[in-house]
């Protein structure tokens, strides 16, 4: 991979974690609920279901921020872009579509199909 590819992709990198780092809340704000939003049974089960919509968003953007993160790292170390599982180069339209990818397409394409063997099991 080129130097300026890999100098885009440390930009994009530390633009977003810049932007978790401003647009941060601790978890305890996200999920507390008054005690005033809890009147009967009906207003309970929305505030659960809107809890669990939450920790999912904020699941998903605790694994987004250590994918970006570990992304930088291998910038950094210099294997960005080499497949974890092959060694392989990383095509670099991939790369595009998703900068955090760990795995080239047909090692990808392995992965899932025996996440789907494993669960049809």
């Amino acid at each position: 991979m080129r130097k300026s590819e890999l100098n885009r992709f440390k930009k994009l990198f530390e633009s977003r974690l810049k932007e978790f780092a401003q647009n941060g809340k601790t978890p305890r704000e996200d999920f507390a609920l008054n005690d005033d939003d809890k009147f009967d049974e009906v207003d309970q089960a929305t505030a659960d279901v809107e809890a669990t919509v939450q920790m999912r968003l904020h699941n998903r953007e605790v694994l987004n921020f250590k994918q970006l993160q570990s992304a930088l790292s291998r910038i950094e170390e210099g294997n960005y872009g080499e497949c974890h599982s092959c060694g392989e180069d990383i095509e670099i339209r991939r790369l595009e579509v998703r900068p955090t990818a760990t795995l080239c397409v047909s090692c990808q394409e392995e992965n899932e199909h025996a996440d789907r063997l494993s669960a049809a099991i």
